[in-house]
C-alpha cells in the first residue's frame, strides 16, 4: 500500500511544515487526498495557514488567479491578525461563492520525498480575525473537533503589553473605525450581529473565547450542513493546483 511506505508531516498553524520556522503571512496551497497520480481525487481543497497580514487579501487573490472557485472549498488554520485584510479576503471568498471550513492540513511523503497526497484533519483552531474569514464562505461548516475563538479588536502597534500601554484618541478611533465596519460586514455575510457581542466581551489580556456548539449554530457561523467536500470539477478550475508562495486594528 502508497500509505505503508509513506510518512505524515503536518501543517501546523503558523508553521512552515518543512522548515519548522514560523510564518509571517497567510499561505495557500491546492490539496488532494489521493494517493495515486492517476487516480481523480476525491476531494481537492486549498489550505490557508497562518496569519493574516495587510497583504494576505491580495496573496489569495494572486493565488486564485483566473481560476474556477465557485464551489471550491477552503480549510482556515490560522491566528488571525489584520481585520480590515481579512474582511477583505472573507470578501473575496464569498465573490466567488467558495465554501469554508476549519482544519489542519497534513503532507504524505513517500520515501523519495515527493508528496503523496494531502490530509485533512478537523483539529484545528480558527482564532481571533480567522473567524470573521469563516463567514465568507457561501456554506460554512465548523467540526466538533474544530476551535474558533474570538476576543476584542486592538491596536495593531499595542496588542502587546496592552494594560501597559498608553493609547491616544488615534487608537480609539481606528478601533472604533474598524469595529463598524466589521459589525457591517459581519451582517452583509448574513451572520448575527450578537457574534461581534461575543467577541468585544473579552479583551486582549484574557483568554479568547472558544464559541460553543450553540453559539456556532445561534450567530450562523456555521451554516449547518454536512461535512463540506467538493468535487474536483468545480476545485481547480482552468490552471490546476497552485501554490503562492496604513494603521488598522488586529483581532489579534
Amino acid at each position: 500500500m502508497v500509505l505503508a511506505a509513506c510518512s505524515i508531516f503536518l501543517g501546523n498553524v503558523g508553521w512552515a511544515a518543512n522548515e519548522g520556522t514560523r510564518l509571517t503571512t497567510m499561505k495557500f496551497e491546492w490539496n488532494s487526498d489521493v494517493p495515486s497520480c492517476g487516480a481523480q481525487p476525491a476531494q481537492t481543497w486549498i489550505s490557508a495557514v497562518g496569519p493574516v497580514t495587510e497583504t494576505t487579501a491580495a496573496d489569495f487573490e494572486a493565488f486564485a488567479g483566473t481560476s474556477t472557485l465557485r464551489g471550491a472549498l477552503i480549510v482556515l488554520d490560522s491566528e488571525g491578525g489584520s481585520v480590515l485584510s481579512a474582511i477583505e479576503f472573507g470578501r473575496a471568498i464569498r465573490r466567488r461563492e467558495m465554501m469554508t471550513t476549519v482544519g489542519k492540513t497534513s503532507k504524505v511523503r513517500c520515501p523519495d520525498g515527493t508528496i503523496s497526497h494531502s490530509n485533512r484533519s478537523p483539529a484545528a483552531d480558527c482564532e481571533s480575525m480567522c473567524a470573521f474569514i469563516l463567514l465568507g464562505g457561501v456554506q460554512r461548516f465548523v467540526p466538533t473537533e474544530a476551535r474558533v475563538l474570538v476576543h476584542q479588536i486592538w491596536p495593531r502597534r499595542k496588542r502587546k503589553g496592552s494594560l501597559e500601554n498608553d493609547y491616544t484618541a488615534d487608537d480609539v478611533s481606528i478601533v472604533q473605525r474598524d469595529l463598524a465596519v466589521l459589525a457591517r460586514y459581519t451582517i452583509e455575510m448574513g451572520v448575527s450581529i450578537e457574534l461581534i457581542e461575543a467577541a468585544s466581551r473579552v479583551p486582549p489580556w484574557q483568554a479568547l473565547h472558544a464559541l460553543t456548539r450553540e453559539e456556532i449554530r445561534q450567530f450562523a457561523v456555521s451554516t449547518e450542513g454536512p461535512s463540506v467536500k467538493m468535487s474536483n470539477s468545480t476545485s481547480m478550475g482552468t490552471q490546476g493546483p497552485t501554490q503562492q508562495t496604513g494603521a488598522q486594528a488586529v483581532g489579534r
